[in-house]
């Protein structure tokens, strides 16, 4: 049930490449199957980080047994797949993990 929201402001050329390439990059980051990930690509018009509107972005990764220890491992791979699908900076990146309790993520009809 892995799940990467990204929101961002950065001009979205080539959105079907980034769906595509986060989806993979977090299946493998995670170790798990590709086709329980989500990807959700949220363009926001209006965004101001550090006092400025250039490029930025805010990412959300959920996923059941989110590794903690290896958050800053994923924040630097996350931060380098921006950087290179939408050019923004890992300077001008947020990102927020959880790791939700599986009664509380629905699918199928069930929970976890």
């Amino acid at each position: 049930m892995p799940t990467l929201i990204i929101k961002t402001n950065a001009p979205l050329d080539n959105a079907d490449g980034l769906l595509v390439a986060a989806s993979r990059t977090v299946a493998d980051l995670l170790g798990k199957p590709e086709r329980y990930v989500m990807v959700l690509l949220e363009p926001v018009p209006a965004l101001c980080f550090a006092g400025q509107s250039t490029p930025a972005a805010y990412l959300e990764l959920k996923s059941l047994g989110l590794p903690e220890e290896r958050t800053a491992e994923l924040s630097a791979t996350l931060c380098g797949l921006m950087a290179e699908q939408l050019g923004v900076p890992a300077d001008r990146i947020y990102i927020e993990f959880a790791s939700p309790a599986r009664h509380l993520f629905g699918f199928n009809g069930a929970t976890f």
